[in-house]
């Protein structure tokens, strides 16, 4: 993972994202609306709900906004019900794409995915046609700013608690987990007072494609660009190295 942290990315989407704080927020609420449904309101008895929650915290998502959302899916019977559907596909010079959404309508949703595919000069595939090329990880990323504990001290929390791995990188420290290990490390690391920048469950490239046409450059961004912007669309995973 060393030399591949993306902390200068999750800052540059934060960044960008602070005039669309919204759609982020309606995002994790949907997240938050499927996690109740599967497994009630209580976080401590679902531990889905605890990670969406602690995902909103990194997002900077308002204590009362979390719980007013938490208390709206569990008393609403009639609350949307959302189908999760991933996406994968092809960008320029065969970079690989992953499109997660949560859709109450599957024909607007496949044929919006399709659409930002094609306008960046994409195509989408088969399931599986590029995912092979992912892990599935958990991801915690922690900004050395924000953090005053010695990094071998850190390490060790987090591995006592279950890691995989631990990187120190230039401006934070990455740790990675199995998906199912996911949830206690990320507790354990809470319970310790460490603020963590992002803290997720996510796909990881096993290698990364450089783009050096300008096009190319030109048309990946249009296909993130127009994912970006579709309200279906929860989550996108790239291989390109930026």
């Amino acid at each position: 993972m060393s030399g591949h942290s993306k902390f200068a990315n999750i800052k540059h989407k934060k960044e960008k994202n602070d005039a669309a704080k919204g759609k982020i927020f309606t995002r994790i609420g949907k997240e938050i609306v499927v996690a109740v449904k599967e497994g009630g309101p209580d976080p401590a008895n679902n531990s889905k709900l605890k990670d969406v929650i602690a995902k909103a915290k990194s997002n900077n998502m308002p204590n009362d906004t979390i719980e007013r959302s938490i208390k709206k899916a569990a008393g609403d019977a009639n609350a949307v019900n959302y189908e999760s559907i991933t996406y994968e596909g092809y960008g320029p010079s065969g970079t690989a794409i992953i499109v997660e959404t949560l859709t109450d309508n599957k024909n607007r949703t496949a044929s919006n995915v399709r659409n930002a595919f094609t306008k960046g000069s994409g195509n989408v595939g088969t399931p599986g046609c590029v995912s092979f090329m992912f892990d599935k990880k958990g991801q915690i990323i922690i900004d050395k700013e924000e953090c005053d504990m010695d990094p071998d001290e850190l390490m060790m929390i987090a591995l006592d608690a279950g890691a995989e791995d631990f990187a120190d990188e230039e401006d934070s420290y990455e740790v990675t987990t199995a998906p199912e290990d996911f949830s206690a490390v990320r507790e354990n690391l809470e319970n310790a007072g460490i603020t963590m920048a992002s803290a997720e469950v996510t796909m990881i490239p096993q290698t990364w494609v450089e783009l050096t046409d300008e096009q190319d450059i030109k048309l990946m961004n249009r296909i993130l660009d127009l994912l970006d912007e579709d309200d279906d669309v929860q989550e996108v995973y790239h291989n390109w190295d930026e």
